[in-house]
């Protein structure tokens, strides 16, 4: 798993390979530049012979050339930080742009299966902890490495013999690192998760917080959260732990190569066969060959954090897209409303079966409602008919096109949807009520506002269509903002509307009012009417009334009444006179 997300890191960083060339070339001259102070500083000492013997010309010279090297190579480096962050935050962003257009290419059945903020997680803070991880993997990788093929082909120069000290003792400080390291992936894995599991409880509690307040849930939430943040706690601490673990035996086991360096060199300096000068460069050489030992020691424990984070970003961008529209999808243009659902059957799990050889034919124009028990599969017909899920088998048809062989979009253009379950976008009110229709007038705006009752309250509010909203319109009532998702669909007027409980949130005299602009909208459009209150479908054409998932009976209000059968029970349930001294 981690050589496959390395590659998928590589096919990412492969867009920005004419920089990552850039800032190798860089790393590469900056470095050359770095190593050749040490010889610079070394040929100064070199000049002090002795007491009254010194060559302040060929000193001078030798520190200015040292002096300006550093400097240059400052700059490279400065330079170098610039295009690797570019690099970063360039990936960063593909990352998080291919992860949205994959959130709206995801089935319902993903999102409705896996909590929000874990999803967030993955999307927020994993990728920000990927993008830690690898700027610091080009800042210190880089030229880490480079540092220490440059430091020994310096050294190889200066005195063979005392390079093979350096080289033999090396291996064991790559062994140590590359140890911890492989101990360290699934800590750092196992981190990432249990984040997401914290922040999908963190969203999960906020966004439901007067639930929890209501319902004194107080203690239970803060013990839910409590054993995740102990456990986050815990895994962060041992995932640290360990990797804190590299930097320190690698320094033990550079010392140990630097001491041994200093060691040979003096016996060497004492032979004759190197000058205290190139003592001092062959010294300063060991110091930087051992010092990006200890920053890729670094570097390594962070990469593993962030390669667990970008796994666990590739695995939700990994998981099934929805079925791609056929590339000979045909486009539903003009729309009459015809529909006809053909030995329809569905489950949300293969085990539990819940809707079974359904077959309606419905006339255009024709006003269905859709009546029964909760959990007798009115929604799920809904979502069938919007194609939000796919039939197990069977078919729907709109106009005698199968619903499959038309793109989604087109299909659910010709549907008006408001449902029980408000939804505003942070914005305007004015952008909310145009979201379907972007090229309204604003006539058009507000005539469909009028209709829907929404135009007087919205007028009152500050700044009127112009009063910007929060997230889901918090500041506004249920019934407001009910208002809002009706008057969005009365602005689009499309040939087929569906009303999933559309009223539940507004009161009875406001009520009355939508029902009667409901009644002129739905005047030639097929409509689909999903009811609690049965008062609110008597007008219905037909009257579908379901049960575990199929249609027991159907007919008008009138018909079914007649029928004595499970919608009388049902209607009687709501409206039959209380008898004396019993309640209801």
């Amino acid at each position: 798993m981690n050589r496959e997300t390395i590659k998928r890191v590589l096919n990412y960083l492969g867009s920005y390979r004419r920089y990552l060339a850039f800032s190798l070339l860089l790393a590469a001259v900056s470095v050359a530049l770095t190593l050749y102070v040490p010889i610079r500083v070394g040929q100064a000492i070199d000049t002090i012979l002795g007491k009254g013997n010194v060559d302040f010309s060929a000193l001078f010279f030798h520190l200015a050339v040292a002096g300006g090297c550093a400097l240059c190579a400052a700059l490279l480096q400065w330079l170098m930080a610039v295009i690797n962050n570019k690099i970063t935050y360039e990936v960063v962003r593909d990352i998080r742009s291919d992860a949205m257009k994959h959130i709206q290419k995801l089935p319902l059945s993903y999102l409705d299966s896996h909590a929000y903020g874990d999803i967030v997680s993955r999307v927020i803070a994993d990728v920000d902890q990927f993008a830690d991880g690898l700027l610091m993997g080009f800042t210190n990788l880089f030229t880490g490495v480079i540092t220490i093929l440059g430091t020994l082909v310096f050294m190889l120069l200066l005195d063979p013999l005392i390079t093979l000290v350096v080289v033999l003792l090396t291996p064991l400080s790559l062994f140590v690192a590359r140890f911890i390291a492989n101990h360290t992936y699934e800590m750092f894995r196992a981190q990432s998760v249990t984040r997401g599991q914290q922040t999908a409880v963190i969203e999960e509690m906020i966004g439901n917080q007067r639930v929890v307040q209501a319902f004194a849930y107080e203690k239970k939430a803060l013990a839910v959260f409590d054993e995740v943040n102990d456990r986050l706690a815990k895994c962060s601490l041992q995932a640290t732990f360990y990797s804190s673990l590299v930097n320190p035996t690698t320094r033990f086991v550079n010392s140990t190569v630097y001491a041994a360096v200093a060691l040979a060199g003096a016996f060497a300096a004492i032979g004759g066969s190197i000058t205290i000068g190139g003592l001092s460069c062959f010294l300063s050489y060991a110091g930087q060959y051992a010092k990006p030992f200890n920053e890729i020691s670094g570097v390594v424990a962070e990469l593993q954090n962030a390669l667990a984070c970008a796994a666990r970003m590739f695995d939700f961008l990994d998981s099934t897209a929805q079925t791609p529209d056929d590339p000979d999808a045909a486009v539903l243009q003009t729309v009459a409303g015809n529909v006809e659902l053909s030995q329809v059957s569905f489950s949300y799990k293969p085990e539990q079966s819940l809707i079974e050889n359904l077959n309606l034919q419905v006339e255009a124009g024709r006003r269905i409602a859709i009546v029964g028990p909760t959990g007798c599969g009115k929604t799920t017909l809904i979502n069938l008919l919007m194609r939000f899920y796919d039939t197990v088998q069977g078919d729907i048809r709109i106009d005698g096109h199968s619903v499959r062989n038309v793109t989604r979009a087109s299909l659910r253009k010709n549907f008006g949807m408001v449902l029980q379950e408000t939804w505003l976008m942070q914005g305007t009110i004015r952008e909310n009520i145009v979201m379907g229709k972007p090229d309204a007038t604003e006539e058009e705006m507000i005539a469909a506002a009028k209709a829907s009752h929404a135009h007087s309250f919205i007028l009152r509010l500050p700044k009127g269509y112009d009063t910007v909203l929060s997230e889901n319109g918090d500041e506004l009532s249920q019934g407001q903002k009910q208002l809002l998702c009706i008057t969005r669909v009365m602005l689009c007027l499309p040939p087929m509307l569906i009303l999933d409980e559309a009223t539940s949130s507004i009161d009875t005299r406001t009520e009355i009012k939508i029902q009667d602009a409901f009644s002129r909208m739905m005047k030639g459009r097929t409509s689909f009417i999903v009811a609690h209150r049965l008062s609110t479908i008597r007008d219905a054409d037909r009257i579908l009334v379901m049960k575990d998932g199929h249609i027991v009976e159907q007919g008008t209000h009138q018909e079914l009444l007649e029928q004595n059968g499970f919608y009388k029970h049902l209607y009687e349930s709501q409206f039959a006179p209380v008898a004396s001294g019993q309640t209801r």
